[in-house]
């Protein structure tokens, strides 16, 4: 038995998931997404991982460039998240509207007020239907303000979280 793609689509909705952006540098550009399927994957060594369409821009950047960055999305970012999900968004300029800052190492974007960021370096990269699962080494993290809130996705909406 298969359970149809858009029945999964709506049971699975109903697992909530936390709300981040990953960023890259390909091109001389910030390329940019908002990511439900983030998630740790080892504390020794610190590994984390994003699950990314295999036709997306940011997949296609990942055959060339080994390093991004991962901030996960405060309580007051729903915008952000919005924007940078977004279908059809320039790829040139797309974070021209959003605050950031150059992660330490990849120099990718580390969006501002976010909860938590964390700079990565790819470890493997694993096909999963019309997905690909992005694992990453951490190399740098850092925590945003101890009362900052989170960003959770649940059946097709963002709702904030405060801790």
């Amino acid at each position: 038995m298969t359970v149809d793609s858009d029945h999964y689509r709506a049971t699975v909705s109903r697992l909530p998931a936390g709300v981040a952006v990953v960023v890259l540098r390909w091109r001389g550009t910030q390329h940019a997404m908002t990511a439900s399927a983030v998630a740790s994957v080892s504390l020794d060594p610190p590994l984390l991982m994003f699950c990314v369409h295999a036709d997306a821009r940011v997949r296609e950047a990942l055959d060339d460039v080994d390093t991004w960055a991962v901030s996960v999305l405060s309580d007051a970012q729903g915008p952000t998240a919005d924007w940078l999900s977004s279908p059809g968004r320039p790829a040139v300029g797309q974070l021209e509207r959003v605050p950031h800052r150059a992660a330490p190492v990849s120099g990718a974007a580390w969006i501002d007020g976010a909860a938590a960021w964390f700079d990565c370096r790819t470890a493997a990269v694993h096909p999963a239907g019309d997905h690909d699962i992005v694992v990453g080494t951490v190399l740098a993290a850092e925590q945003g303000a101890p009362g900052a809130g989170g960003l959770v996705h649940l059946r097709g909406r963002l709702h904030e979280v405060r801790g």
